[in-house]
């Protein structure tokens, strides 16, 4: 097993159409989980309902943990742990929410997904990462 450079994790991190876990804490101190599309610039970027479980918990507390893992020998993994802003920028996050598009659904659906996703009610999370471990050929 080897630790990623920065570079290294970043690519792992972007490479064909990984999910993110997402990990936030609800009011009441439970953890919550939940699979997101995302894209890397220097940050990580998706984007959320307002009004959505994750949302409503990164404005309560923005500290959130976010895991991608190969499931596939030798197995590999990046957890970053960061701070979580928003913003509500339509302008932005459609730039962002059609590269989230372009990602998971390919480039012909990539306009479709980013205009059906920026959109009031919507939300651009950005992630900064404050520690990250990442963490290559864990089964060599």
């Amino acid at each position: 097993m080897e630790e990623m450079s920065g570079a290294e994790w970043r690519a792992f991190v972007s490479e064909g159409t990984r999910t993110g876990k997402l990990a936030t804490v609800l009011a009441d101190g439970r953890p919550h989980v939940t699979p997101i599309w995302f894209v890397v610039d220097e940050d990580l970027l998706f984007t959320t309902h307002a009004t959505s479980v994750k949302a409503r918990a990164i404005a309560r507390d923005p500290r959130v943990c976010l895991c991608v893992d190969d499931q596939a020998p030798p197995y590999s993994y990046v957890m970053a742990h960061a701070t979580a802003s928003t913003s509500e920028d339509l302008d932005e996050m459609l730039v962002w929410a059609t590269r989230i598009g372009a990602r998971y659904m390919g480039a012909e659906r990539a306009d479709e997904f980013g205009r059906r996703n920026a959109v009031p009610g919507e939300l651009l999370v950005r992630l900064t990462p404050t520690r990250v471990v990442a963490k290559a050929g864990v089964a060599d």
